[in-house]
Parts: C-alpha cells; structure tokens; sequence
C-alpha cells in the first residue's frame, strides 16, 4: 500500500473513532444516565457526578487521537521511524496508563460515596485493564519504534 493511502486510511479511521467517541459520551451516556434516573428516582443525585467523570475520563482519549493524527502525518511523509513518533507513541502510553488508573479510583471513590454499584466497580477493572493493555502495547512500540529510528540514523551516515 502506498504510504499517502495508508495516511488516508488511518486518518479516516481516526475521525471515524472520534465521532464514534463523541455519539457515545454526548448522546448515549446522558441518555442512559437519564433513563436510569428517571426508573431510579433515589439515585438521581448520582447522574451528574457520573456524567462529569465520564466526560474527563474521555480527554485523555481524544488527546491519543490528536497524537495518532500525528503519527499518520508522519507516516505519509515516509518518517514512520522517527524519534518523534516513538514520543508520541510513549506519551500515548503514559495517556492510557493515566486514564486507565483515573477510571478505576474515580469508580472506587463513586462506590465509597454511594453513587455507584460493586458490580460497576469491579467491570471498571475490565475497562481499566485494556487501558493498561494500550499503555503497555504504546510503550513497546515506543521502543521499537525508537531502536528502528536509532537503526534508521545509523545507515544514513554509512557511506
């Protein structure tokens, strides 16, 4: 594939995820915060403080979509191997770790203040272990993208 087509393709799949992303935290979850609160009056104090700490825990997700733009960018202009996408790549990492410990607590913190469910808390273990997943898989890239760059610098000075 040629590498302006595979820009495009990975840019159009980062648009479509953020829309995706967007539909999700702006008309799902108030929708089924409001349901929820309307067939569970006692609870409805609750909605706004999840809705909010919903909306933070998606910040750090579209700022992995502003970096992955910038990964494309630098995959269309032949500079996959670089020393700036291996730093994206490891801010990437530190986003998603960050998110990923943000859910939990944030999750544990709701259950302590009664605003949540044991059972919500513990299937935010499985939302926060694919975060840590992403961070670990970013953090591996990171590096080989890093030692390829390293590899790349080093041919370009060979004679």
């Amino acid at each position: 594939m040629e590498l302006k087509a595979l820009e495009k393709w990975l840019k159009l799949i980062l648009i479509g995820v953020g829309i995706c992303g967007l539909i999700i935290y702006f008309m799902i979850f108030p929708s089924l915060g409001e349901s929820f609160a309307y067939d569970n009056p006692e609870y409805s104090y609750c909605y706004w403080p999840w809705l909010i700490f919903l909306w933070v825990s998606g910040i750090p997700c579209y700022v992995v979509l502003a970096l992955g733009w910038k990964i494309s960018t630098n995959i269309g202009k032949d500079n996959s191997f670089s020393d700036s996408n291996a730093l994206y790549f490891k801010w990437i990492s530190w986003f998603a770790a960050g998110d990923a410990a943000y859910f939990f607590i944030g999750n544990v913190v709701l259950l302590l203040l009664s605003m949540s469910h044991p059972g919500i808390t513990l299937c935010s273990m499985i939302v926060s272990f694919v975060g840590i997943s992403i961070a670990v898989g970013a953090a591996v890239l990171s590096h080989l993208v890093k030692n390829a760059a390293d590899m790349k610098a080093e041919n370009d000075l060979t004679i």
